[in-house]
């Protein structure tokens, strides 16, 4: 992310996309197998129609409307369409990533006032692209991690900051690592009483346990949580802010990976997660796991990993930025320490499955525009690493399509397919439920109630790759 700012200055240069589309006055999927993701078995031979950017009907003998386009869907699997629910994209003419691959929606985490404009123009269908959620600027200490941030030393400027985001017309409160404990405090209470919710990092100030309570909304990358279940987090919370203190936050994420690897995991305590994991439970605070970062941060050494097919449709500029020679949490990483972030990362899927068993609620989100986390095309692999962490492939569904809907307070118009809901859909040649890797097999999607086949999916990415390599 240090290169962010730097990134977006690229991403404005790609050249816009335009694709071939179909719109009837009605659209009709005929036997078809709706998988509709409220947790209900598949149903076979399904007739759905579309009428204008709603469902209005499902059923094995639901009548077409008159003039409406029909597609025999024999064959083929309908879900809903999905959800990126922790991004850092800034490019417009390359949203169609997003669309290509069936994400229909993302929470962009590190807002700006473009972010804002680009909300609008999806919104009111002069772009395409996935609807979006924008967060505020990162919300972060007095010398925040990254440029752009609203620096915040204590309790009133926590509560200034808090003010003006909601003025400003962000969805939520995005706060960060190096927040006081008393400026935390007063975005929270702020927050409270503006009616805006706040999510992100765990602050290095605060427990996780202390988080949830204070209404914490989303934990991001499950920051904070293997501290708390740590039988040595007093000792180890109180080794990483001397650190900061000393050779700053630069320094201090320098060598978080073999800190993780070498103390975190071993003092893992099963009985303090228990007693986290219940409390999340029972507060309602969701977990984004970004397994999809987590382990690209652990296999950056991998040329099996990094020699990935998809980073064609990356400019140069990122594929550039994406070398651990240019990331200053990742240039001083040795065989050994990337062997720790490894065993780290285990440890994070164990975690999430741990999460599940409890029934704490998860949300799917890649932290796409960090190492190897691309646009639309990292959802997939997010879904295949809940899978492994513990998940049924239902239940990764569901992280991307229900949880997220019902996170945004939108589960009465989107995040499944029901009735009266809208168009937001995307029809498979293969069934997720055998396979989650199936949801990579994308015949059509269908955003706004606008059909989008396979040819016009294909010439996006081909508008995207060719802008992505152009001298």
């Amino acid at each position: 992310m240090k290169n962010m700012l730097l990134v977006i200055l690229v991403l404005f240069s790609l050249l816009p996309a335009q694709s071939s589309s179909s719109k009837a006055n009605a659209l009709v999927f005929t036997h078809v197998t709706v998988i509709d993701a409220t947790g209900a078995p598949a149903k076979l031979d399904m007739t759905v129609v579309i009428t204008g950017d709603r469902i209005t009907a499902i059923g094995k003998d639901a009548p077409p409307p008159k003039d409406a386009q029909i597609v025999d869907c024999s064959g083929k699997f309908l879900i809903p369409g999905l959800w990126d629910m922790h991004i850092h994209w800034y490019d417009k003419n390359s949203l169609t990533l997003f669309t290509a691959n069936g994400v229909t929606g993302v929470r962009e985490m590190f807002g700006m006032p473009m972010l804002l404009q680009l909300r609008k123009e999806v919104a009111e269908g002069k772009l395409v692209g996935p609807r979006m959620v924008v967060a505020s600027p990162i919300v972060d200490g007095p010398k925040p991690v990254w440029p752009g941030s609203i620096a915040v030393a204590n309790e009133v400027e926590g509560r200034k900051a808090v003010e003006k985001i909601k003025a400003d017309g962000y969805d939520f409160v995005k706060v960060y690592s190096l927040l006081p404990r008393d400026a935390y405090s007063g975005i929270v209470d702020e927050a409270r009483k503006e009616g805006i919710p706040f999510a992100g990092h765990v602050p290095l100030s605060v427990s996780a346990a202390e988080a949830s309570d204070a209404g914490h909304k989303s934990i991001e990358h499950l920051t904070g949580v293997l501290l708390s279940c740590s039988s040595k987090e007093e000792e180890l919370r109180a080794q990483f802010a001397e650190e900061i203190a000393k050779n700053g936050m630069t320094g201090a994420l320098s060598g978080l990976a073999r800190r993780q690897g070498r103390h975190l995991v071993d003092s893992f305590s099963n009985e303090k997660a228990a007693a986290l994991f219940a409390r999340f439970k029972k507060n309602g605070t969701w977990q984004c796991p970004t397994l999809t970062v987590l382990r690209s941060l652990a296999f950056l050494d991998d040329k099996d990993f990094t020699n990935d097919p998809r980073l064609k449709y990356m400019p140069r500029q990122i594929r550039n930025s994406w070398d651990p020679a240019n990331d200053f949490r990742m240039r001083t990483m040795t065989p050994e320490d990337f062997a720790n972030a490894k065993r780290a990362f285990q440890k994070y899927l164990e975690v999430v499955g741990g999460l599940r068993r409890a029934g704490v609620d998860i949300i799917a989100g890649t932290d796409t525009l960090n190492p190897y986390c691309f646009p639309g095309f990292s959802l997939h692999d997010e879904m295949t690493l809940l899978v492994g962490a513990g998940l049924s492939p239902l239940e990764a569904l569901q992280a991307a399509t229900r949880n997220a809907a019902r996170f945004l307070g939108k589960l009465d118009s989107l995040g499944t397919i029901e009735t009266g809901k809208i168009a937001d859909l995307v029809l498979l040649d293969a069934n997720p439920l055998d396979d989650i890797g199936n949801t990579k097999k994308i015949n059509a999607v269908v955003m706004n109630g606008r059909l989008l086949d396979r040819k016009a999916l294909d010439q996006m990415l081909n508008q995207v790759e060719a802008a992505a390599n152009a001298k």
